[in-house]
């Protein structure tokens, strides 16, 4: 049941997950797919009003809104949960992880038309991160926490920053970024322009300290020089 399945890998991936019943009694992110599945099943079946009044009633419970018409495979793991907000048009792969705070939003109001990110397998998107527009994010990707994604990631990528950039592709991971939790490794592209620009003013200043030095030992030698000799005569 792909349920049990979540909660396993749940259960599995959080370290302080104590068990697997523990995770059905009292993960609100587990909870928050719970609804989802149900939701989802009568907004395939049309209907439309009841699906939207229990995904009502699971972001009541849970702070975690996931409209009915989002498509969420097997595995996923929502940690903490609260603010987390997922679209209608929007589809997560398998056995993905997702923080609080986290936005797979739009940016459009047409209709008929997927307005939403396309997540693919085993993808990790750190806490307060913002998916927005009909993007598609690649397998075993790595988003930092607080980027903001406005175009396709390819996979094996990590993406930081805003607005988020690639800084590494990676090869194939030994383990999914989504298991490893590791995101918070990753360096921020706007602190590193900002370091290499703070190490290049510096170099610069040593170079006009350096400049400065020279052209007072050229004048004192130039004043030197013209300066008559004293041959003692009043």
């Amino acid at each position: 049941m792909s349920l049990l399945y979540d909660a396993r890998q749940i259960a599995k991936r959080d370290p302080a997950a104590r068990s697997v019943v523990g995770v059905i009694f009292l993960y609100s992110g587990f909870h928050a797919i719970v609804y989802h599945r149900v939701s989802h099943f009568f907004y395939r079946h049309k209907l439309l009003s009841v699906a939207r009044w229990v995904s009502q009633v699971g972001r009541h419970k849970t702070g975690v809104e996931i409209h009915p018409g989002a498509k969420i495979g097997k595995g996923l793991f929502i940690d903490h949960g609260m603010g987390i907000v997922i679209g209608e048009t929007a589809v997560i792969g398998d056995n993905c992880t997702i923080y609080h705070g986290v936005t797979l939003g739009g940016r459009g109001h047409s209709r008929g038309q997927r307005r939403h990110p396309v997540i693919g397998d085993n993808v990790l998107v750190g806490a307060g991160a913002k998916l927005l527009g009909p993007i598609t994010v690649g397998n075993d990707v790595s988003i930092g926490a607080n980027a903001v994604v406005l175009h396709d990631i390819p996979d094996y990528a990590t993406v930081v920053g805003v607005p988020g950039k690639v800084v590494r592709i990676d090869g194939k991971p030994m383990t999914s970024h989504a298991v490893e939790l590791d995101h918070s490794l990753s360096d921020d592209p706007l602190e590193t322009e900002m370091q290499q620009l703070v190490n290049t003013v510096n170099s610069l200043q040593g170079t006009i300290m350096d400049l400065k030095q020279q052209i007072n030992d050229l004048h004192k030698e130039r004043t030197s020089d013209n300066e008559e000799p004293d041959d003692g005569r009043c």
